[in-house]
């Protein structure tokens, strides 16, 4: 009698391309499994896409929790190779003026995001889902098929995804987009300001979020420029990490900036009493506010640890919004909804203004799957919604630097590098020597350089971790800890317009500093960096200056 094939070991190499055949498999997201005609070319459609952050299949009878998975088009391998063969090239340094942008440059007008398509009660759930998804597929082919598709860089790819932005903009009253201050321009997207103001005749919000990374002249030269570009569009200053929520000096002996936030930290009140009153700015008297007014004023100088969570009937996922009819206030409640690109810190937003930690925070973009609606008072709720790249020309290095895309995933981070290189002077703030003793640095030298300095070796041979050492700058970037920050239009021209302009006091009121020259204001050089965590840096001593902090809530209470 034959007996069965005797089972062949199954290598762990074999195992993780087995895994890697799967996510492949699930990342399709425009093909029609009926419809392809060859292996070939279904495997080509799989491998022009990747989804980010995929995450093991869950237990039987749970969600999928890959639903939302980030998705973006893969790189082929010809331009991976030609972007590493230029790591190796010299760094050519630009000017302060080559850093300022023009967001129009980035956002043409004919690139709009994807819209929910026109629908009613008598649909069911299917036709719905069905004509969503050919509305989407057909919205692809048409980026697909314009002048600017070989231009456009990583924007968000799964359907799930954008119908999360859709619940949120049917559902809010007030629209609240927050953009990470260092690239305000490549993160406001006009065609949501059009849509929104416009179209919906909603109102909107910009919030600029961490301040306290770029300089005050800066931040009040992208309000000048925003606010005189899109009429109606109210500004408002924000940053999570306020002065009293800081502890230490404010650099070490080698004159690198430094921020250790406190265990225990207070709701940041001044932010959140800016965008207390572009509310009340907004609904008059047509909503009561005063609960929220009051809470701010309660919460200012109660301290909260921040590993607290916040469970039970404070956040509630909703399941199935798909039938949703907006109405103005209803109930007496305004609803402020939360958008904004990945690691623009909506979540931190929000458990600051909550002064609790109320939604979970994460480094990683896509770490918020699906929106989530939290009341913030009686009156007022907010509704957090996934973090989105929308279609635009941004270059991918500076998607890199916002956070766009995770870095840990990054197939090739030297392009990044330079982007970041020729704007800092990366060997000086880093202090590190070129590896080969030469005046000229490249990409790889950086990379090569830290790596020596920190000890990144690889496993087997021991030779510097490049790779890692790329992957630990990039993060120290991403963080503000080596902190490039790019200028609006004619921003040279007017810098001492917006040093002495009267935002300048409002936006030291929010991050809460009492002295103007403060030394952990970031300087207009654009060189600030904090310690990247060596062992060779050390603090200064307690005698040293310090910097003088105070929460001043009733500082402008006087003010209109």
């Amino acid at each position: 009698m034959p007996q069965a094939r005797r089972k062949v070991p199954f290598s762990g190499k074999a195992k993780k391309q087995q895994l890697q055949a799967k996510k492949q498999n699930k990342t399709l997201l425009l093909s029609n499994p009926s419809s392809v005609p060859s292996n070939d070319t279904y495997n080509d459609q799989i491998n022009a896409y990747m989804a980010v952050n995929y995450q093991p299949t869950k237990s039987r009878g749970r969600s999928d929790g890959n639903r939302y998975a980030l998705k973006f088009y893969r790189e082929s391998n010809e331009e991976l190779k030609m972007k590493k063969e230029e790591a190796f090239k010299s760094l050519n340094p630009v000017s302060e003026k080559e850093m300022e942008i023009d967001p129009t440059d980035y956002f043409p007008k004919d690139i709009s995001f994807p819209q929910r398509p026109p629908w009613d009660f008598n649909m069911t759930a299917a036709a719905l889902d069905a004509q969503e998804q050919k509305y989407f597929r057909e919205y692809i082919q048409t980026l697909q098929n314009s002048p600017h598709w070989k231009d456009m860089s990583y924007f968000e790819l799964n359907l799930e995804t954008w119908r999360q932005l859709w619940r949120v903009l049917e559902m809010c009253d007030i629209l609240l987009l927050i953009v990470d201050v260092r690239y305000a321009g490549m993160m406001f997207p006009p065609s949501l300001y059009e849509y929104i103001v416009n179209d919906q005749k909603k109102n909107m919000i910009l919030v600029l979020n961490k301040i306290d990374l770029v300089p005050a002249s800066v931040v009040a030269g992208w309000k000048d420029f925003l606010t005189d570009k899109y009429p109606g569009l109210r500004v408002v200053y924000f940053t999570s990490c306020p002065g009293y929520n800081l502890a230490g000096g404010s650099s070490d002996k080698g004159g690198l900036q430094v921020r250790r936030r406190k265990g225990r930290q207070r709701m940041c009140a001044e932010g959140a009493t800016k965008i207390l009153e572009a509310c009340k700015d907004i609904v008059r008297n047509e909503v009561d506010l005063s609960a929220w007014e009051k809470k701010i004023k309660e919460e200012t100088n109660v301290e909260f640890e921040d590993d607290e969570t916040e469970v039970g009937e404070t956040i509630y996922e909703k399941v199935d919004t798909t039938y949703y009819t907006h109405e103005k206030y209803k109930n007496g409640v305004l609803t402020i909804g939360c958008v904004g690109q990945p690691n623009v810190g909506k979540s931190s937003l929000m458990n600051a203004i909550m002064g609790k930690k109320v939604v979970s925070v994460s480094r990683t973009p896509g770490h918020t799957k699906h929106f989530q609606t939290i009341c913030l008072t009686t009156g007022v709720r907010l509704c957090d919604c996934p973090g989105l790249v929308f279609p635009s020309k941004v270059p991918r290095s500076i998607q890199i630097l916002m956070g766009s895309y995770p870095i840990a995933q990054l197939r090739e981070p030297y392009t990044a590098i330079r982007y970041l290189a020729e704007r800092l002077d990366l060997p000086r703030l880093l202090r590190i020597e070129h590896p080969e003793n030469d005046d000229t640095w490249s990409p790889r030298d950086i990379c090569d350089g830290w790596a020596k300095k920190r000890g990144y070796l690889t496993a087997k041979a021991a030779r510097l971790d490049t790779y890692r050492a790329a992957n630990s700058i990039l993060r120290m970037a991403l963080d503000g800890s080596l902190c490039l920050w790019l200028r609006p239009p004619k921003f040279t021209e007017k810098r001492e317009k917006y040093e002495e302009c009267q935002e300048i006091k409002y936006i030291k009121w929010v991050q809460a500093l009492t002295n103007e020259n403060v030394a952990d204001t970031p300087s207009d050089s654009g060189t600030e960096v904090s310690s990247p965590n060596d062992d060779s840096q050390e603090s200064d001593d307690d005698s040293d200056e310090q910097t003088e902090i105070a929460n001043k809530f009733a500082a402008l209470a006087g003010d209109d």
